[in-house]
């Protein structure tokens, strides 16, 4: 597939980051896209956006759908057939993700459980759901995102992500295992895996908002004790993040900064960040990693799979891949 024009899309988490970028990039392209996402209001605003600089002919729709739940991703799918008058869809982007339940030991199982069941089951249930629709098209291509923490299940030292990098690791797996489960039966549908490193997005607020978290500046006292345990206060002010004797409105401007500094102050936009993705699937990749953050430890697990858990280890592999990789 070496362009987009013509074709119809699916993308999942459409409402924001690089599900929205998505979007907007394929329909500039002369690529119809159904858009699905949990929140109404953002993938409205998404197909406004998009509509508004696609050429003639592209039609943009949106869709409310919590890919948790597959009647929801066979409803989406039953939906945009009608609205976009098909009987197949070219290309298929599982992009839906939140963050949460970083501990199996002490994160509550419910929201384990929650961010499993979109990371994972979200991928799971569109692919099911639309991989007919793909093989219809003739040339169809699914591309399921996972995430650095797709071969690397930790954020560092006493920072677990375990339902998050649990699901991550397994979208990542069955998109390998569908290579050549598709190669044999289904060859006119080929699947790609995205594996993007630090990315601004707003995924920290989705995720808090998917979790039924409130804003920061709304959360109680008792939520903050809550959500920052003391111990966790404390490293933060070891570490310089808060100052000694921090009151719980330190901690919810804390947050709140949080939030948007991993937004605007990350090193791959997510315009950029879809743009790698569109082209890596018209150049034909199977494998793409997005940011030199994911690029050195990919490299750096790979050399030495046995050291992805010494972190000064680990520290030094990654800035000698990226070292060689900038020679």
């Amino acid at each position: 597939m070496d362009a987009f024009a013509g074709k119809l899309a699916v993308v999942t988490g459409g409402g924001s980051g690089m599900g929205r970028q998505l979007v907007l990039q394929l329909a500039a392209q002369g690529c119809s896209v159904a858009a699905g996402d949990w929140n109404a209001a953002s993938v409205t605003e998404t197909v406004a956006i998009a509509l508004a600089d696609a050429p003639d002919g592209v039609h943009v729709s949106g869709h409310v759908c919590d890919v948790s739940d597959e009647a929801q991703v066979q409803r989406f799918r039953d939906e945009l057939l009608r609205e976009h008058a098909a009987d197949h869809v070219d290309l298929v982007f599982s992009n839906a993700g939140i963050g949460g339940a970083a501990s199996f030991v002490k994160s509550n199982r419910q929201e384990w459980e929650r961010t499993f069941g979109v990371d994972w089951w979200g991928v799971y249930f569109c692919a099911r759901t639309f991989l007919p629709l793909l093989i219809a098209s003739g040339d169809g291509v699914l591309v399921n995102t996972s995430s650095v923490n797709g071969f690397w299940a930790s954020l560092g030292p006493r920072m677990p992500n375990s339902a998050y990098a649990t699901a991550k690791f397994a979208v990542k797996g069955f998109s390998e295992a569908l290579i050549e489960d598709l190669r044999t039966n289904a060859p006119q549908v080929r699947v790609v895996v995205v594996m993007p490193g630090h990315v601004g997005t707003d995924i920290l607020a989705n995720s808090r908002r998917a979790h039924g978290t409130p804003e920061p500046e709304e959360v109680s006292d008792a939520e903050v004790e809550k959500l920052i345990s003391a111990d966790a206060q404390a490293a933060l002010i070891r570490a310089g993040a808060l100052p000694e004797g921090a009151s719980a409105d330190d901690v919810r401007r804390l947050m709140a900064r949080v939030e948007t500094e991993f937004r605007e102050k990350a090193p791959v936009t997510a315009a950029a960040a879809a743009t790698i993705i569109l082209d890596g699937v018209r150049s034909g990749a199977w494998r793409i990693l997005i940011g030199e953050d994911a690029k050195g430890l990919d490299a750096a697990i790979r050399a030495r799979p046995e050291a992805a858990y010494d972190y000064a280890e680990l520290a030094r592999a990654a800035a000698g891949a990226r070292a060689r990789s900038n020679d």
